[in-house]
């Protein structure tokens, strides 16, 4: 296993697999159990799986769904969409997740992420946050369900979700997502900076060259979408990972 993790990040919406651009403008890429057994074939270490409407359209995660997700993989899954209370969380793991990624849940009650990761472990609870700048080109909390976020600054809420038990953190830099023109280093640094916990980065993977930048920049974690669905100029869809050996020599020297 390599010492830093490349990790895919699936997007779902109705079942199906789908790639958004800056949070906008859902594309219908594939079925995701497809690209599950694609990735078993790649040996990926890690994958991520984002049902993006559960939480807007008050929907429960997908039992039956991610039930097959767990039984394809080979690989430890991380599924977030739709959960809010710990019994739900419990039904997840008890189908074979691993790890659990709350956003909303986390927006609206971070006592959520203490009492799932007492009861579970803190290995277990990765909390999500997507950042965008504002209109002074600040960095603040973006959600995309629209609800009333938290009154302090992103990185605050950050350290606070630590504090509150969780063991991994996702930054999704927003004006980034799904262009493949490289991450926002900066976020990054600020964020590995400020944070006691692995902190897993997205938002635009264009090569591999982005993954090492991030992974400089402090990420323990690079998460990308688009780099591994879209291939040449024109994006034609094509589920890929890079080899072991290219990643095992991309990240040999990373701290």
């Amino acid at each position: 296993m390599l010492r830093k993790r490349v990790i895919p990040c699936l997007l779902l919406k109705d079942a199906g697999l789908v790639k958004t651009t800056r949070f906008k403008a859902p594309k219908y890429v594939g079925d995701p159990i497809n690209a599950i057994k694609i990735f078993n074939d790649k040996e990926v270490d890690e994958l991520m799986v984002l049902d993006i409407t559960a939480s807007r359209e008050g929907r429960q995660p997908n039992h039956a769904l991610i039930e097959k997700f767990a039984s394809e993989c080979f690989m430890p899954l991380c599924y977030g969409g739709g959960v809010h209370t710990v019994e739900q969380a419990r039904q997840l793991f008890a189908l074979g997740v691993e790890k659990i990624c709350f956003q909303t849940g986390a927006l609206e009650d971070l006592s959520l992420i203490t009492r799932v990761a007492e009861r579970f472990g803190n290995q277990s609870v990765v909390v999500s946050a997507d950042i965008r700048k504002n209109w002074l080109g600040r960095r603040t909390l973006y959600s995309a369900c629209g609800q009333r976020l938290p009154p302090n600054s992103w990185i605050d809420f950050l350290k606070n979700a630590v504090a509150a038990g969780a063991g991994e953190i996702v930054v999704n830099a927003v004006e980034r997502d799904g262009t493949m023109h490289g991450m926002d280093l900066e976020l990054i640094q600020q964020a590995s900076g400020a944070l006691s916990v692995p902190l897993i980065a997205m938002g635009g993977v264009g090569s591999l060259a982005d993954i090492r930048a991030g992974i400089d920049a402090g990420a323990s974690a690079v998460a990308a979408g688009s780099f591994f669905v879209f291939h040449g100029p024109h994006r034609a869809v094509l589920v890929t990972y890079p080899h072991y050996r290219e990643l095992e020599q991309l990240l040999s020297t990373a701290s």
